[in-house]
C-alpha cells in the first residue's frame, strides 16, 4: 500500500507545475491580445482624429499685413540700384506684393497688399532679395521664387578651420576659387549649385542634397586637400547620383 501511494504523490507533484505553466501561457496570450486590441483602437482613434489645418488667410491676421525687412550692406547699394527693376518686376507683377527701399534705414521692405493671394509669397520674395544681396545673379536668385526646394546656405571659412590666419587664409580662398575660377565652376557644374565667395564668407544656392555635396568639397579644400583629389571625389558622387536617377 505504501508503494502504491508513493508514485501517485509523485505524479501529482510532477503534473502541478505543468498546469501552472499552461495557465501562465494562457494569461500572457490574453494580455497580448488585450494590448493589441487597445493599440489598434488607439491607432484607429488617432487616424480618425488627426487634425487638418487649412492655410491661414490674410484676413485672419491681426492687421492683415505681413512685412519682411532685408538689410543692405554698403557695397551692395550700387548693384541694387542697377538691378532694381529686375527685382521689382517679379515681386510686384507675379507675387502681387509691394516693395520699396527705405533710404533712412537702408533696408528693402516687402509687404502684402489687397491683391496678395498667398502669404507664403512674402517669404519667397524676401529669400529672393536676400540671395541677390548675398551676391548671386538675379537670374539665379529667381529660381527661389519658381521652385520650392531651393535654399541658401551661408558659412565662413573660419567656421571650418578657426586657426587660419594671414597667408594661410588667403591660400585657402585661392584653393576655393582656383585658377581663373576653374575650381568654383567645376563644383557648381557637378553639384548643380551656385557659389558666391565673398571674402571669408561662402554662400551656396541649391537643393538640400546638392548643398551638402558642394559644402563637403569646399570644406575639404579649406582643410588643405589638393583640387585633384576633390575632383575625384566629386566625380564619384556625381556618378552615384546619376545612377540613382
Amino acid at each position: 500500500m505504501e508503494n502504491s501511494n508513493q508514485p501517485e504523490s509523485g505524479n501529482e507533484f510532477v503534473t502541478k507545475p505543468k498546469r501552472k505553466a499552461l495557465k501562465r501561457k494562457v494569461n500572457q496570450a490574453e494580455k497580448l491580445n488585450k494590448n493589441e486590441t487597445t493599440s489598434m483602437e488607439l491607432t484607429v482613434e488617432t487616424a480618425v482624429s488627426r487634425p487638418a489645418f487649412p492655410p491661414v488667410k490674410r484676413e485672419k491676421l491681426d492687421s492683415g499685413i505681413e512685412i519682411r525687412k532685408i538689410a543692405v550692406p554698403a557695397h551692395r547699394y550700387s548693384p541694387l540700384k542697377e538691378n532694381w527693376m529686375k527685382l521689382f518686376t517679379p515681386i510686384v507683377e507675379h507675387l502681387n506684393l509691394q516693395i520699396r527701399f527705405n533710404l533712412k534705414n537702408r533696408q528693402v521692405e516687402i509687404r502684402t497688399c489687397k491683391d496678395t493671394q498667398e502669404i507664403a509669397n512674402v517669404q519667397k520674395a524676401a529669400d529672393f532679395v536676400k540671395a541677390f544681396i548675398c551676391g548671386f545673379e538675379v537670374e539665379d536668385a529667381l529660381a527661389l521664387i519658381r521652385l520650392d526646394d531651393l535654399f541658401v546656405d551661408s558659412f565662413e571659412i573660419k567656421d571650418v578651420k578657426s586657426s587660419l590666419k594671414g597667408d594661410h587664409l588667403n591660400r585657402a580662398i585661392g584653393r576655393l576659387a582656383g585658377k581663373g575660377g576653374r575650381t568654383k565652376f567645376t563644383i557648381e557644374n557637378v553639384t548643380k549649385t551656385r557659389i558666391v565667395l565673398a571674402d571669408q564668407k561662402i554662400h551656396i544656392l541649391g537643393s538640400y542634397q546638392n548643398i551638402q555635396i558642394a559644402k563637403r568639397a569646399i570644406c575639404n579644400l579649406i582643410l588643405g586637400s589638393p583640387p585633384s583629389k576633390v575632383y575625384g571625389n566629386l566625380r564619384a558622387v556625381a556618378g552615384r547620383s546619376s545612377d540613382r536617377f
